[in-house]
């Protein structure tokens, strides 16, 4: 069994890649929460979201989010009712985030609720919460605290961190499955996520790092900044905030406590034996996915690793 850590737009690229070299059932994807969030009383997951349409087929691959040729209409409406519209819902997006808002109010978990929506998607591969449990993420600017969705969607990452808080995630349990996926695995991949609030989220939930650290799978990561550079999002401003080195090593540095593997990208060969030093095997291998085959190309070189 294949489990991946994921979150966002990456991850969803390299999974993509992936279920085109593997059973479908065979693969597990344990996604960051941290992201979601509650707007016109509806509670939005946007990284199950992006990860769940990407592999049903739905995305939208121009935004790499929302479902593929959605209008937009009912947004519109409520921008007309002077609502604050900044987060972009599309028609068939708002039925899923309705469908699991009206379960968790029925007493469904998330976990359960994210089962069926995949179900009726068509997915074999299992999409789990890396909690059920409340858990948000804030970044720290110098206007104070704001949900993460707001720093990166409403201000568009514009602001200094100042730092991230991980609120929830000192009573967060991991949801059913996911300590036992990650301990039943052969090969566990860290997607080439952001490392504080993708990755880092799904660390900090109870018992995650640890069975990381001891789980027999080869755990290999792919790192998400190249050439200095993330390829996409504020991974760099989240990175410098909270002091870590903006670099294929200061990725590997966080997750070197777990990590067997780690690979990055040709640009960053240079840093292949600094990253060596942490004790990590590393492979070095194009990670920029611009296409189909960039996508199962990079897969392949994880799973020969």
């Amino acid at each position: 069994m294949i489990v991946a850590l994921a979150g966002g737009v990456g991850a969803a690229r390299f999974l993509t890649g992936l279920t085109r070299l593997v059973e479908n059932e065979d693969l597990s994807v344990i996604v960051n929460t941290g992201d979601d969030i509650e707007l016109f009383g509806l509670h939005i997951s946007p990284d199950l979201d992006i990860v769940t349409y990407t592999l049903a087929g739905i995305v939208d691959e121009a935004k790499g989010w929302g479902v593929m040729g959605d209008t937009f209409q009912c947004l519109e409406m409520l921008k007309a009712h002077g609502l604050d519209t900044w987060f972009g819902l599309g028609d068939r997006d708002l039925a899923t985030h309705l469908y699991r808002t009206e379960s968790l109010k029925k007493g469904y978990t998330l976990t359960q609720i994210t089962k069926e929506i995949s179900s009726v998607l068509g997915l074999k591969t299992k999409i789990l919460p890396m909690t059920d449990d409340v858990f948000e993420t804030r970044v720290r600017t110098s206007d104070g605290s704001i949900h993460f969705e707001e720093y990166f969607v409403r201000r568009q990452a514009k602001d200094e961190v100042l730092g991230v808080e991980f609120v929830g995630a000192t009573t967060a349990k991991p949801a059913p499955g996911v300590l036992d996926a990650i301990l039943e695995a052969e090969i566990v991949v860290v997607c080439p996520s952001n490392p504080v609030v993708s990755i880092g989220t799904i660390l900090e939930v109870d018992g995650v790092r640890d069975a990381l650290k001891r789980t027999n799978a080869r755990v290999i990561g792919i790192s998400p900044i190249v050439a200095g550079m993330p390829i996409k999002g504020p991974a760099d401003k989240m990175l410098r905030g909270l002091g870590f080195e903006v670099s294929a090593y200061g990725v590997a540095k966080i997750y070197s406590d777990f990590l067997d593997t780690f690979v990055i990208d040709t640009k960053d060969t240079g840093s292949k034996s600094r990253v060596e030093t942490l004790g990590v095997n590393v492979k070095v291998t194009n990670t920029v996915m611009k296409s189909l085959e960039d996508k199962v190309a990079l897969a392949k070189a994880v799973l020969e690793n």
